[in-house]
């Protein structure tokens, strides 16, 4: 398993998309692979920050209504030009 791929697999892997072949193979390249295992060590602390962050988004309705203000600001400026 290349690097890239182990590092697409622990992502996988912790969205519980991988599958148990691929988690082995994953295994396997972290006892020998050091980068791969700083990745996946660092992939975790993010996943776990995340998860315990306690992050407020703003409503579907909020954001549909900057997407128009948007693309109205973006069409009113590209007619200037």
């Amino acid at each position: 398993m290349k690097c890239q791929e182990a590092n697409h697999v622990c992502d996988k892997s912790q969205y519980k998309e991988a599958g148990l072949w691929e988690k082995i193979r994953l295994t396997i390249h972290l006892i020998y692979c050091r980068a791969c295992r700083k990745y996946s060590s660092q992939n975790k602390k993010l996943t776990q920050a995340i998860a315990n962050s306690d992050l407020k988004s703003i409503s579907p309705n909020d954001k549909k209504a900057m997407k128009n203000k948007l693309q109205e600001e973006l069409s009113k400026e590209l007619l200037e030009k």
